[in-house]
């Protein structure tokens, strides 16, 4: 890593299964655009979904997906903001009880508790969507603090089952904007 990129505020971006995920590389690009050193941590299920071998070449750093062994140091610089990038029915649901049976799950609760900036994009279908626990959760990560662009009249869902054009529906470019509005909004500008 070279010395200008340890001067960037770091941002984590949480990547979930979805079929989203699979454009993840363009948006950790324009947050290095907007001046953020990005690091990827995924869910389990997210693997299936990324190209975990570009996402390292493009941030330098090793994509996280499984919690470390105690002894072991982190090899990620600590977080200064994060991007949930799809947030997907179960990670939502999980986060907003406090589960952290993933590594992902476990930061993001842990970001809560200490007040970083979070940025979420749920993106489940309209079928899930309309679910009791669903928009609970919903309600209860926006009362946490936590700024999610999810509207399903600004931001379609896509349908049960919909498929590979899904993808085409996440609001990437909303995502874009608004991480650049927090980075200015919260002073995380070049140290």
């Amino acid at each position: 890593m070279s010395e200008d990129q340890s001067r960037l505020p770091v941002l984590y971006v949480v990547v979930c299964g979805g079929r989203p995920a699979q454009d993840v590389s363009g948006f950790v690009q324009q947050a290095q655009a907007q001046g953020w050193e990005v690091c990827v941590v995924a869910t389990p299920s997210a693997k299936k979904f990324i190209d975990v071998a570009r996402l390292t070449k493009i941030t330098g750093h090793v994509v996280r997906y499984d919690y470390k062994q105690p002894e072991e140091p982190d090899v990620l610089p600590p977080a200064q903001a994060m991007a949930v990038a799809p947030a997907t029915f179960n990670t939502v649901n999980k986060w907003a009880a406090g589960i952290s049976d993933t590594l992902a799950l476990g930061l993001l609760n842990e970001a809560i508790g200490l007040g970083l900036p979070i940025i979420a994009v749920p993106f489940p279908n309209i079928a899930l969507a309309q679910h009791p626990a669903f928009q609970r959760s919903v309600a209860d990560l926006r009362k946490f603090g936590v700024r999610l662009l999810f509207d399903p009249d600004v931001y379609p869902l896509p349908t049960p089952n919909m498929g590979p054009p899904s993808a085409a529906l996440f609001p990437w470019g909303a995502l874009v904007d608004e991480l650049d509005h927090m980075r200015r909004r919260v002073g995380l500008v070049n140290r």
